[in-house]
């Protein structure tokens, strides 16, 4: 007599979970929320620091420009030259360590052009170490989980962006007023900002790419990208930076609060704003794990077209304003947390630094243009002009976001 054995085959052990809130995204989100706080004691005494050099608001401009143009330009260099490298990490740690240098040393200057050196050397290393903390970032998830990552390191950066003005005016309290060691106490978060990296930040073996040209380099990123950028590009050139709505909001309630009474509020709708900002990113991610991207994004440039045509056709009151800022912090928690997720989404690995780059270089000279062009059409047509005109590049952005493609399977 035959007697059979049946077998059966052990079931697979499911695969263990991977924590997306892990040890590399904690340090990274750290760095950020410290880093941001250090600049921002710096940013806010900044332009009374200049006054007190006797120099014009001119200047001011100048060293915000010239910066801001070199930092944008340093992300793309340096996504090209990172993708390049097996370890990333210690470009991202000096990147840290020349803002931090590089802030603090605005209290050695005697002149608003020792100013325009140290605040473009502090940019430059901003500018340096952004696309390979998105790198590195993207590299610690998984896919699945890009949305909370890029949410929570969103969130972190914009407390700091919170804490650090309140910080300011107490170190000004506390030191009289005087502005070197107001500059130099920024070294503290700074260097703390360094060595979260340092110690917390643990990259992952990769392999580096091939040494391409730069404009090969671009011309193999994903079609899908592509367009993205596209998208990004026509929304940045309609995207103004806010403090014309912390202008807009002094101006308006100044009749009816008076000059420095409408001051204040502006400042604090600012806040207002800030808050939703930071408080808004976590839910941005969880909405983009969970729905496609494409249209979460679009939705997110829906609401800031949504804002600016609240500009053009509401009366501007302390409510209608304070609604408005409201939908300026979701939306910009949205579209950060969106773009960086995204871009990750649909670009291999190995070419992400160039990704991250080109993506932070398209967004810098969008907010360029569109701070310079909303501003002239408002001295020469009004607000209704300036902001209809954003409404329009928003809402082409949002259609335009829509088409953007899904990833292929290679790419995740």
């Amino acid at each position: 007599m035959n007697s059979s054995v049946r077998t059966t085959e052990p079931t697979p052990a499911p695969a263990p979970q991977v924590r997306w809130l892990n040890r590399t995204v904690l340090g990274i989100g750290l760095a950020s929320l410290l880093s941001d706080w250090a600049h921002e004691i710096a940013t806010a005494v900044l332009p009374a620091y200049l006054a007190s050099l006797g120099v014009a608001a001119a200047w001011l401009g100048l060293i915000e420009g010239v910066a801001d143009g070199a930092s944008s330009f340093a992300k793309m260099a340096s996504g090209y030259y990172t993708d390049r490298l097996r370890r990333r990490k210690p470009i991202a740690l000096a990147g840290y360590l020349v803002t931090t240098v590089g802030t603090a040393s605005f209290g050695l200057a005697t002149a608003a052009w020792h100013l325009l050196v140290a605040r473009t050397l502090a940019w430059l290393g901003r500018g340096v170490r952004t696309p390979v903390r998105k790198a590195l970032l993207a590299s610690a998830v998984t896919p699945e989980t890009y949305g909370r990552a890029f949410g929570f390191e969103r969130m972190m950066d914009t407390l700091g962006a919170i804490v650090g003005p309140a910080t300011a005016m107490g170190l000004l309290a506390l030191t009289s007023h005087h502005y070197p060691s107001v500059f130099a106490w920024s070294l503290v978060p700074g260097l703390l900002a360094a060595l979260c990296i340092a110690l917390l930040v643990m990259e992952k073996e990769r392999r580096a790419i091939p040494r391409l040209s730069f404009a090969a380099s671009l011309h193999t990123l994903p079609p899908r990208f592509r367009q993205l950028l596209t998208a990004v590009a026509l929304f940045g050139a309609g995207d103004f930076a806010h403090s014309l709505l912390i202008l807009l909001a002094a101006q308006r309630l100044a009749d009816a609060w008076g000059p420095e009474r409408a001051a204040s509020l502006a400042v604090m709708l600012y806040m207002l704003r800030n808050l939703f900002y930071a408080g808004f990113s976590m839910v941005a991610g969880w909405l983009a794990d969970r729905f496609p991207k494409p249209r979460v994004l679009a939705a997110g440039y829906g609401l800031a077209a949504c804002m600016a045509v609240g500009l053009v056709v509401l009366p501007i009151t302390l409510w209608t304003l304070a609604a408005l800022f409201i939908v300026a912090g979701v939306y910009i928690a949205i579209e950060e947390t969106l773009e960086d997720s995204l871009c990750a989404e649909l670009v291999p690995e190995p070419q992400q630094g160039m990704a991250f780059g080109t993506l932070a270089t398209v967004n810098g000279v969008g907010d360029l243009i569109s701070s310079m062009v909303v501003g002239a059409l408002w001295t020469a047509w009004g607000t209704e002009v300036a902001f209809g005109y954003s409404a329009i590049l928003f809402i082409a952005g949002s259609l335009l976001a829509t088409r953007v493609g899904r990833p292929d399977p290679s790419t995740r």
